[in-house]
């Protein structure tokens, strides 16, 4: 009985033990996961000032987007441009024969080239029948065909485009139709909700949703043009070109413009020109017949490895490379390895934004330009000016401003110059081209380093070299007596 209870006695010490071990244990381990329970804020730091987005019961319910496609399906039309057929000349390979007793070329041919078609969209901004576009869906159109939603069909008529930022305003005779309100592309947010509206693939009137990608991008696909555009993922496709980027509300905040696809069809992203910059150009059209265009005068880029050896102050803004001679910025004392940081208070991180922010004004305009010197804040005035360097108008050169008339080199002139291409004066009147000296006879076969086919060839050159500084035209031919000729074109235009 002793035995017995020793052993009881025995057990119930160690349970006793084992008890108030586990439970020493237990109370350690809890108290342990107390103290690690603060330590991950103590460990990051995360920033007190962060707020979360606002949410409610309401807020939380999908977007209701019909009321906002509904008004701008009206507004937004189908364009069809068709280039005519051209007539070329097509040479034969030569014989034996054309070598020795021809000029070495086979027998000459006319033929005539099909019609090409082209289909866009376009966003009416007037009810007077103003319509915006892309310059890519009426280039070089000879006809314009324009189809409300309503299914009536209009002619177009081109006021102005402008290659630089792939914008076109035409025009059609028609009244009180309807329009969609511009809205403020500035103040278009990442993540904001935004309709594409337009006509992808020939299906008229179609709408697709997404949201903003991002802003201020740019993809060099206009060759030195003003690029900042707004990125979606609201599917963009061909035939959508010109077409409206509209936001919840209803307002037009860009013109759907750029596709990026390996396979030519949406894969993710679509690329709007934001009406910060339509805006602006549209007016000039419409007002001028061209882009009164304000520079700053600088050559820039985005602070990245080209200047990661250079201690600037800041990661963000448009390094200055260096400064045009007789410009804006030199006038104003804006100097190389400059950062410029702001236009009139508003932060420019890149050099998309800085573009979009000068796509706003016009020659003349001041500005005032925030920027890093040696890592030190400054502000400066400027006042804007031209590709001309001037605050002047910039005028709309047409061929009538040449006073002179063309044709392409007929066949048989061709043969006896052994010229291959060539653009005849056939006649010349009061205009620039008389004053500098050019008579009837003369063949044109280059202008500013560009050969001549066509008359829309000369068109071309004449339209870049009108808008450029020197505003000079330099031509260079043969007489048909085989005498060859050189001639400086002054282009400018008095107030």
């Amino acid at each position: 009985m002793k035995t017995t209870t020793k052993m009881v006695l025995g057990a119930a010490a160690v349970m006793l033990f084992s008890s108030t071990v586990a439970g020493v244990t237990t109370y350690s381990m809890m108290k342990g996961e107390k103290e690690n329970s603060g330590s991950f804020t103590e460990m990051f730091s995360p920033n007190p000032n962060v707020k979360l987005a606002s949410m409610s019961a309401t807020e939380a319910q999908p977007v209701d987007l019909t009321q906002a496609a509904e008004l701008s399906l009206h507004a937004v039309v189908h364009i069809k441009s068709t280039q005519n057929g051209r007539d070329q000349i097509v040479r034969t390979p030569g014989d034996i024969f054309d070598y020795f007793f021809g000029d070495g070329y086979g027998r000459a041919q006319r033929v005539r080239t099909q019609p090409r078609v082209g289909i866009g969209s376009g966003v009416i901004i007037s009810k007077d029948g103003y319509i915006v576009t892309n310059n890519h869906v009426i280039d070089k159109a000879d006809e314009i065909s324009v189809t409300l939603n309503d299914n009536r069909e209009f002619k177009g008529r081109l006021i102005g485009t402008d290659p630089s930022t792939d914008l076109a305003l035409i025009k059609i005779e028609a009244d009180d139709l309807p329009t969609i309100p511009v809205g403020d592309s500035d103040a278009l947010k990442v993540g904001e909700w935004v309709l594409a509206v337009g006509n992808p693939f020939n299906l008229t009137s179609t709408v697709t949703a997404g949201i903003v990608s991002a802003k201020a991008r740019t993809l060099g696909v206009y060759n030195g043009g003003i690029e900042s555009f707004i990125q979606t993922d609201a599917a963009i496709n061909e035939g959508n070109s010109g077409g409206a980027l509209v936001n919840a509300r209803g307002e037009l905040v860009g013109i759907n413009s750029v596709l990026t696809s390996p396979t030519g069809s949406y894969t993710g992203y679509g690329f709007a020109i934001p009406t910060s910059i339509m805006v602006k150009v549209v007016s000039d059209l419409k007002q001028y017949g061209t882009v009164q265009r304000a520079v700053l005068g600088i050559m820039g880029h985005d602070i990245d490895d080209r200047v990661k050896d250079k201690d600037l102050g800041t990661v963000e803004g448009v390094y200055v490379a260096d400064i045009t001679e007789a410009s804006a910025a030199a006038n104003a004392d804006i100097r190389k390895d400059d950062v410029i940081t702001a236009i009139d208070g508003k932060k420019v991180k890149n050099m998309a934004e800085l573009q979009e922010a000068m796509a706003k004004h016009r020659p003349g305009d001041k500005v005032k330009v925030t920027l890093l010197r040696a890592k030190k804040e400054m502000t400066v005035s400027v006042v804007l000016r031209n590709t001309q360097g001037n605050t002047k108008v910039v005028k709309n050169a047409g061929m009538d401003i040449l006073g002179a008339a063309f044709r392409e080199l007929p066949d048989e002139m061709k043969q006896q110059l052994r010229l291959s291409y060539g653009l005849e004066v056939t006649g010349v009147s009061k205009g620039k081209m008389a004053d500098a000296g050019i008579r009837k006879g003369f063949i044109i076969l280059r202008a500013n380093g560009e050969t001549l086919r066509t008359v829309d060839d000369l068109e071309n050159v004449l339209r870049e070299a009108s808008q450029s500084p020197d505003q000079v035209l330099f031509l260079s031919g043969v007489f048909p007596s085989g005498r060859r000729g050189n001639y400086a074109v002054d282009l400018s235009q008095g107030e």
